[in-house]
């Protein structure tokens, strides 16, 4: 069967895993560069600098002499804002007969991706007792590729790619027309006077290296989508472009409040994954938006946006109504099948890239998922009870009754009280929940189900929207709506405990086809519906046991599907392998029911592998091999990193160990029965947002003395602290 033509299913031609890459990221621009700086162009390499769904450049290698430099070190900042990389010189000779010792040289090359530009400083300083003449080169081109081209798409034809131009003796352009009639163009301008070489378009400098006098080079590079202006003027120095950057950092990252615990390490994970997800938020007309991730996803996705926003609710809730916004202002109001659009859906994603504008991908805004609508309310609901803002939800309440009525108007598509998917869009998704695979959903034999498709999961996320609905009209005065919906979200629990419980699996099948017909499938997704809450108490427990059992918990995570099933695969992309958000979902779910020890042990796992994984960056997801001693677990190749949802996942880990609640209509923060493993002896939390104030929080775990404390600081007026143990 044909793989779909969606964000997921394009056979990743583009392996860039194993180059031991470095990325840097800011909003609708980022760069996947070699540890030493370079980006070396490649049919199966997706190294380049994207901006806007495009590559405008696939090739940017500094040379010395013609000779590449060896590399000494490469590192990411802990601000994730720039990429530091030492090099230094093989052995020389140059034209005039000298001959350069090797490592007599030192290049520390310093780059920032920032405001739809790169940056880049290269400081050159000669540790020899000679003065040196030397010819700096940069290789250099665009090849302008859309990113689903770079991710494995053929397309039948091209646009223009232009001959560059030189004006004057520092400034470059490298132009693409393509056939959406839009001038795409990388417009590089040096600090200092350069030749170009058009032929083989390199970029010369002439540098004299006196003994112990570093040299500095600067140049800049726009990414320019449309006119291009008469004048682009010089860059600025380095450390004034960096002092322009830290403000939008400390203020992206003063959404989430400052966390530290006892263990180091898990103070790092933390910190690291504020601080990816901080690069994730993309400014919009309707605040931060939590980009995807890089590199395929980098754009505003609606599923994952409202899972990060969940995540990370009760620590930054300024994301989640900043996401709530958005979707609302971009909520479909019109049936259209080609974007698989009907009024009140919310959307799945968005591109701005040229094979989206030609309509070559449906995904130019795109409305194929059956999930992101439910979900939509779910954060709703979560958000009113976090903040109290009434006010936004009244800005929002239109969008969010809309949503529930085309929950039962379009997504109950035979009137069975279920929401199903079957797809419109010629080339959109096939599978329409997050395992979006053309191969994800299947029966006992591993035959592919039949649309239309009734997710578990999908049952649980309607259910926890209409009663997350319901209260919220409890508190506008909408008494109708308030008893409609908690009636239809206790009849929908009620007929899913019965329709989607196996006996013999003491677990939730994986769905129902448009036949009914069971997908008896032991899956993770049996494990999110207890995220939910509409699975039954005693059915909740054997779930929870069900998802650490070995044939669903590598030791890592909980697998996408068991390994017994007919279309297990480890290495596959839903079929077998770990997804951190997925996991902490689950570990959430197991929570909620009681099951701390297990969240606890889904904590530690994904904890564990962090520890394996560079800059302890979770990414979007790992291989379901099983866990080997001394050992970190099997990357998947083309796993995007940073992954909002991922890095996201931590938060949600420490909410469910810790049961916090923050609720405004009580004035009452509240611990229930919390729990944390025993590396962990100690969290305090710094600034944690509680309606306009901020409070700091001291969690103590006496694990011998099986006691628990929490102390708190800056506490609101009339506000109380409530702890359950």
């Amino acid at each position: 069967m044909a793989q779909d033509a969606s964000s997921a299913n394009y056979l990743h031609e583009s392996a860039y895993a194993d180059d031991r890459v470095q990325i840097l990221n800011d909003c609708n621009t980022f760069g996947i560069f070699s540890r030493s700086g370079d980006i070396f162009p490649g049919a199966r390499k997706a190294q380049g600098i994207f901006h806007e769904d495009t590559r405008y450049i696939n090739h940017l290698e500094l040379r010395l002499e013609n000779l590449p430099f060896i590399l000494l070190s490469s590192n990411i900042k802990e601000e994730n804002e720039i990429l530091s990389v030492d090099l230094t010189n093989p052995k020389l000779k140059l034209k005039s007969g000298t001959v350069v010792p090797e490592e007599t040289l030192h290049v520390r090359r310093s780059q920032i991706v920032m405001a739809e530009k790169f940056h880049e400083r290269i400081e050159l300083e000669n540790y020899g007792d000679i003065t040196h003449t030397v010819k700096l080169s940069i290789l250099i081109n665009g090849d302008f590729s859309d990113i689903f081209e770079v991710r494995g798409a053929k397309r039948a034809k091209r646009g223009t790619l232009n001959k560059p131009e030189v004006r004057g003796q520092n400034q470059l352009l490298i132009n693409y027309t393509g056939l959406d009639n839009v001038m795409r163009t990388t417009v590089l301008t040096s600090e200092i006077d350069f030749t170009f070489d058009k032929k083989e378009s390199i970029l010369y400098y002439d540098l004299t290296l006196e003994p112990q006098n570093p040299v500095y080079l600067n140049f800049s590079i726009h990414f320019i989508k449309g006119e291009v202006e008469k004048e682009i003027k010089k860059p600025k120095a380095f450390h004034v472009i960096k002092e322009e950057l830290m403000p939008d950092i400390e203020s992206t990252k003063s959404l989430f409040p400052d966390i530290f615990s006892s263990n180091e390490r898990f103070t790092h994970w933390i910190n690291r994954s504020k601080t990816d997800l901080a690069s994730l938020l993309a400014e919009t007309p309707h605040g931060k938006y939590p980009y995807a991730g890089v590199p395929w996803y980098n754009t505003a996705f609606g599923r994952d946006g409202i899972i990060t926003a969940l995540q990370v609710l009760w620590v930054a809730p300024q994301v989640a109504k900043d996401v709530l916004k958005f979707l609302a202002a971009h909520q479909s109001t019109i049936e259209d099948a080609e974007a698989d659009a009907e009024p009140g859906k919310i959307l799945h994603e968005t591109r701005g890239g040229e094979m989206s504008a030609l309509n070559e991908v449906p995904f130019k805004k795109y409305y194929g998922t059956i999930d992101a609508t439910p979900l939509f309310v779910m954060l709703a609901g979560a958000y009113y009870s976090r903040t109290g803002d009434l006010q936004t939800i009244r800005s929002i309440w239109s969008n969010i009754e809309a949503a529930l009525e085309w929950v039962d108007k379009y997504g109950d598509l035979d009137g069975d009280g279920f929401v199903e998917y079957k797809h419109k869009a010629k080339n959109g998704l096939t599978n329409q929940g997050w395992k979006d695979s053309y191969d994800s959903i299947f029966y006992k034999d591993g035959e592919l189900a039949e649309p239309p498709i009734a997710l578990c999961e999908v049952q649980g996320y309607v259910f926890a929207a209409k009663i997350q609905a319901s209260k919220m009209a409890l508190h506008l005065g909408k008494s109708e709506l308030f008893l409609k919906w908690k009636k239809e979200a206790r009849q929908l629990k009620m007929d899913f405990n019965r329709a989607f419980w196996d006996k013999e699996m003491n677990c939730y099948i994986l769905a129902l086809d448009g036949n009914k017909k069971p997908c008896r499938v032991k899956s993770s997704n049996a494990g999110q519906v207890l995220y939910t809450g509409i699975a039954d108490d005693s059915k909740a427990k054997l779930v929870a046991k069900s998802m650490t059992a070995e044939d669903m918990y590598s030791g890592w995570g909980v697998r996408t599907i068991s390994s017994k099933e007919a279309r297990y695969n480890p290495l596959s992309y839903h079929n077998g392998s770990v997804w951190p958000h997925d996991v902490a979902m689950i570990a959430a779910g197991m929570a909620r029911y009681g099951c701390r020890l297990e969240a606890v042990k889904l904590l530690t796992g994904l904890f564990d592998a962090s520890h394996f994984i560079q800059l302890q960056r979770l990414p979007e997801l790992f291989c379901g091999l099983e866990r080997r001693e001394r050992e970190g677990p099997t990357s998947y190749p083309v796993a995007c990193s940073p992954q909002a949802w991922a890095v996201g996942a931590v938060f949600m880990l420490l909410e469910a160990l810790l049961q916090i609640k923050i609720r405004p209509e009580k004035k009452e923060i509240s611990f229930f029965k919390p729990i944390l493993p025993d590396y962990i002896k100690f969290i305090n939390i710094s600034g944690l947002a509680v309606q306009k104030f901020k409070i700091d929080l001291e969690i103590t775990n006496y694990e011998e003395e099986e006691m628990f404390s929490v102390n708190w600081k800056n506490q609101p007026p009339d506000w109380k602290l409530v702890v359950i143990k």
